[in-house]
């Protein structure tokens, strides 16, 4: 029962964000996943299933309100200006974007960790009060990174009251918005590491068009050079720390 009650915690945490969204456009449907955890009708065994069920929604999760949305789009973006193809392999891609999500977001998980989940494990508060003390450290950091303008559009199309404080933004108003400002500036990025790229790709291009060279494939006489300039700059370490800093 101690394992179960820190899976289920977890999981009613990431489906609570969904629940005033729903509520929004259904008025009519009373949703609220607390109450049906805590309902007398279902067993353990149901709210395993139940459990095992929702725990899909953790992927969704994981990119809609953390750093691994840029840093993904980013080193995509990257391996696209090189022109590598598949090199590095998404394995590696996705490896790499995950442990800097982690690195980044540890403050994040240590806080809601302190706040939320360990009193709960100890019976000091409950369910609901862990998931309401859970979420403040993720709005806080989502905040953080959303840009004003985004913020406003949402709540504009949400038709509810101009938030006075950053705890009266809702949920479901917050993260659509976090992930537009994440996937605007992963863009702006992306285009500052395009720019040595495609220099190099023009001279070669003119290179071979003053030769005569009409079929020999620039890309392939470019390569080498992007890779050779990539290395020298240590290109790995100053796109990490730069994604780094923008998370500050």
């Amino acid at each position: 029962m101690k394992y179960f009650r820190r899976f289920v915690f977890l999981v009613p945490l990431l489906c609570l964000i969904a629940l005033p969204a729903l509520a929004q456009a259904r008025p009519a449907v009373n949703l609220d996943l607390r109450q049906i955890m805590a309902a007398p009708q279902f067993s353990n065994s149901i709210q395993m299933i139940i459990s095992l069920s929702l725990i899909s929604l953790v992927p969704f999760f994981l990119i809609s309100v953390t750093a691994f949305l840029r840093i993904i789009i980013v080193f995509s973006l990257l391996r696209t200006a090189i022109g590598t193809q598949q090199v590095p392999p998404n394995t590696v891609v996705v490896s790499l974007a995950l442990f800097m999500t982690i690195f980044v977001m540890s403050p994040v998980w240590q806080e809601v960790n302190t706040k939320a989940f360990t009193p709960y494990n100890e019976g000091k508060i409950s369910m609901e009060k862990a998931v309401d003390l859970g979420m403040k450290p993720l709005n806080q950091f989502m905040l953080r990174q959303t840009r004003e303008k985004d913020l406003a559009l949402f709540v504009q199309f949400a038709k509810i009251p101009i938030p006075k404080t950053p705890d009266q933004v809702p949920s479901y108003v917050l993260i659509p918005a976090f992930m537009i400002s994440e996937l605007k500036t992963a863009f702006q990025i992306g285009f500052l590491l395009f720019i040595p790229f495609i220099i190099i790709d023009l001279v070669v291009s003119n290179i071979l068009l003053s030769l005569g060279m009409f079929m020999l494939s620039p890309v392939m006489i470019s390569l080498p050079f992007k890779i050779l300039l990539f290395v020298l700059v240590d290109g790995w370490g100053l796109i990490v720390r730069g994604l780094l800093m923008s998370f500050r």
